[in-house]
């Protein structure tokens, strides 16, 4: 899988490509059944097909303070759409002389010049160009004119409810991991590199993997019974807390903290994936690190008491 950042990075062949473009956070059930929908349809045209992204997120870039969570970074999204059928991605970056581009400009730089697009598969709500003003009957009337197919994607239903990276959000601030997992089509997670920190949880018999997420907010808090990828050739079973650590000294920025059941090792700078299968508890705060210890006993005991009930 390509990936191109910018259209002057772009190479396609002459006959252009089939695309889909939008957010894709999460990457869950929903975007998976469109992106296999515009593979078929590549392998039917004989042409790649392009997922395009944009960077940042429109929304994030109009309203970054009221803009929710992302469900996934970048880089994690790049990872998880190379394990779909995906022949490339490109990222446009969203900025002021994007956001004011007419729709008309949208269509003739991207479309057409650059992807050369013979089939075009985006939501039946998707908005674009300056004031939102292009959309569904916009883009099926360029189609018509110059060569293109225009469809709309197909919601993906599960429990009567569409689908979507909100409906996960909400999941995942309700701590229903169930759900989560059911609509991602695998447990969330999130990837990132281990960094050295204050050496708190090894004083307190608890050493632990950390992350710094290099955000202030993420879809889920709390802590949770955990497996990591990345240390060994099969996935580690801990216990992890997500937050801003309210005992020792908070942070502006989320932490991930992972302890690992039954594992020593140096593993600082390694990468790996922390995936999240059942919460225990919210982030509380302790009166003292004699109780934040006792707490995270009682949480290690009922962590191992979920895997081995799953292992059953």
């Amino acid at each position: 899988m390509f990936l191109a950042r910018g259209l002057k990075h772009l190479h396609l062949p002459n006959d252009g490509c089939v695309a889909t473009i939008g957010n894709f956070d999460g990457v869950h059930l929903g975007h998976k059944a469109v992106i296999e929908g515009l593979s078929a349809q590549g392998h039917r045209l004989g042409l790649p097909s392009v997922v395009v992204l944009f960077e940042p997120q429109p929304r994030e870039y109009f309203d970054p303070k009221l803009s929710p969570s992302r469900l996934t970074r970048f880089r994690e999204k790049i990872t998880q759409l190379s394990r779909l059928p995906v022949d490339g991605v490109l990222v446009l970056h969203f900025d002021r002389q994007l956001a004011d581009s007419s729709p008309e400009d949208f269509i003739q730089t991207v479309l057409l010049d650059s992807l050369r697009v013979k089939y075009l598969v985006v939501g039946d709500d998707f908005r674009f160009g300056k004031n939102r003003r292009g959309g569904m009957d916009l883009l099926k009337k360029a189609g018509a004119m110059n060569g293109f197919e225009v469809a709309d994607t197909s919601s993906v239903q599960e429990g009567g409810a569409r689908i979507s990276s909100t409906l996960i959000r909400e999941a995942l601030a309700s701590g229903n991991m169930t759900d989560t997992t059911l609509y991602l089509g695998r447990p969330y997670s999130i990837v990132g590199r281990v960094c050295p920190g204050a050496k708190l949880g090894r004083q307190l018999g608890f050493p632990t993997a950390n992350i710094a997420l290099m955000r202030k907010k993420t879809p889920l808090q709390g802590v949770f019974a955990v497996t990591m990828d990345g240390i060994t050739d099969h996935a580690l079973e801990g216990v992890a807390n997500i937050g801003s650590r309210p005992t020792v000294e908070g942070h502006s920025t989320m932490l991930l903290e992972t302890h690992l059941f039954d594992f020593e090792g140096d593993i600082y700078g390694r990468l790996v994936e922390v995936h999240f299968h059942h919460k225990l508890r919210e982030e509380m705060r302790f009166q003292n690190l004699k109780a934040l210890r006792e707490q995270i006993e009682r949480d290690s005991n009922q962590a191992r008491a979920y895997f081995a009930n799953r292992h059953c």
